[in-house]
């Protein structure tokens, strides 16, 4: 066979030539060692396997005890060395075992939502219903009031933040997140969006809820309000506006500005809290110590409006408030309230020479029943209870989710058998109504005059900046 021709732009050069075969040389010989070494290898393995299987024949001590042929011998383990597991060969360097969970990172912009409509103004923000552009979800959109933003953080806004990330339960209303505006005084808090506030409905209702509905209510109320106490956190503005319902007969609480964590024994505290219709009256005395009683006396507040329809105290300042409690109570006594002549505004309080009220075995004194004619025996004596004007005397928001009252006929109706109503949060801007908001935050709680609480003139302080109240006057000192 004739070699191959060559081309020829092909150069004859004999030096080229001796490079390449030099080159082909050389790795033959890299080939011929590497197989060479490879039966070397071969071959001290198999020795090393036949000397091993000798040793375990003869039982040596040395000789491999689980019959693995190639298992390495061993050698010295140093003292900085993990010690291997006797069935494990090759370890792998141990890793950490990681969980999914939320990372620190910056606030979104609100402009992630799009605001729908305005639904209404508090103390301490301006909630407005808007729509999560990403999702299409509706959401409840709650502007903070920064008005001394160059004080830093309004302590509302950080107790509110607090206190409902703290508080996951069915029946307190789910903040989502925090967004912000274009400036560092413009925050937002994004919660659950429901139709309807318990204020609202109750307005546009012709009659009030039934029986059943209306224990169905108070159950949801007071169960989110033992799970607030049993964390240590009064709301303190407890009243039906903040009080949020949806069309399945769920109730939410809501608005937490005014929360606040507290001990035992309770600390010293601001008397200035709680709207003035739901405040309590150790709190109008001038209290300065109190505890989670005062959530429970605007709970009996509560259920009385849902069974009138109509706020039971609708005080024009705080001696008229005074007055309106007293006229559904009775005035108290050193029986049904040791203690509150020892409050700052009880020592000016005159007493009228009245009767004592009929009273149950616990020395709480009953509501007329004129004013409640279709509630029960035990309705009337748990309502009686929590409107006992000795705070000592209210029952705690457990005791009162065992009370009878829940468990006579007719009893709690079921949430997925409620009424639906249209929504003036989803439709239209609520109308502003003629209710007191709740007190603002660095306000000084005057001390009051309440000499002429039960009597039908008016005092001395009208002639001194003093304010009339129904039949008597409020005098600042």
């Amino acid at each position: 066979m004739s070699a191959a021709p060559k081309s020829r732009w092909a150069e004859d050069d004999a030096e080229t030539e001796a490079l390449l075969e030099q080159k082909r040389r050389e790795k033959e010989e890299r080939k011929r060692a590497k197989a060479e070494k490879q039966r070397q290898e071969e071959e001290a393995q198999k020795l090393l396997a036949q000397k091993r299987n000798e040793e375990a024949a003869k039982g040596s001590p040395q000789g491999s005890t689980n019959g693995d042929a190639g298992r390495p011998s061993k050698r010295r383990r140093l003292s900085n060395e993990p010690e291997p597991h006797p069935d494990i060969i090759d370890e792998k360097p141990i890793s950490l075992l990681r969980f999914p969970a939320p990372e620190w990172g910056p606030c979104r912009h609100v402009d992630n939502f799009e605001r729908l409509n305005h639904i209404e103004e508090g103390s301490y923000g301006l909630v407005s219903r808007a729509k999560e552009l990403a999702t299409g979800e509706i959401v409840a959109l709650k502007r903070l009031k920064m008005e001394n933003s160059l004080d830093g953080f309004p302590i509302t806004g950080l107790r509110e933040i607090q206190t409902l990330l703290e508080s996951r339960h069915t029946n307190i209303v789910r903040l989502r997140e925090v967004v912000m505006g274009n400036a560092m005084d413009d925050v937002y808090l994004v919660m659950d969006f429901l139709e309807h506030d318990l204020k609202t409905l109750l307005d546009d209702m012709r009659e009030p809820f039934l029986p059943s509905e209306t224990k169905t209510l108070l159950l949801q109320i007071i169960s989110a309000t033992e799970f607030l106490h049993s964390h240590w956190i009064m709301h303190r503005d407890l009243k039906t506006s903040n009080l949020l319902m949806n069309n399945r007969g769920e109730i939410k609480l809501a608005d937490f500005g005014m929360a606040r964590y507290y001990g035992d024994p309770p600390p010293k505290l601001t008397q200035l809290v709680v709207t003035l219709w739901y405040r309590s009256p150790e709190l109008l005395l001038g209290a300065e110590k109190y505890g989670p009683e005062i959530d429970m006396w605007s709970i009996g507040c509560i259920f009385g409006e849902l069974l009138t329809k109509e706020p039971l105290f609708q005080g024009k300042n705080e001696v008229d408030q005074l007055s309106k409690i007293f006229a559904l109570t009775g005035p108290p006594t050193t029986q049904t309230w040791p203690s509150f002549r020892s409050l700052p505004n009880a020592k000016s309080l005159r007493l009228p020479a009245t009767a004592p009220p009929v009273a149950d075995s616990n020395n709480i004194p009953l509501l007329p029943r004129s004013n409640f004619p279709y509630l029960t025996t035990a309705g009337l004596t748990l309502l009686s209870h929590l409107l006992s004007l000795n705070p000592a005397k209210r029952p705690d928001a457990a005791t009162c989710l065992m009370h009878p009252y829940f468990r006579e006929d007719p009893k709690p109706k079921a949430k997925e058998m409620f009424p639906t109503f249209p929504s003036k949060a989803g439709m239209e801007k609520r109308r502003r109504r003629e209710t007191p908001e709740a007190p603002k935050r660095g306000e000084e709680a005057p001390r009051l005059d309440f000499a002429n609480v039960f009597g039908g003139g008016v005092g001395e302080g009208m002639g001194t900046g003093g304010e009339a109240g129904a039949g008597f006057a409020l005098k600042f000192g």
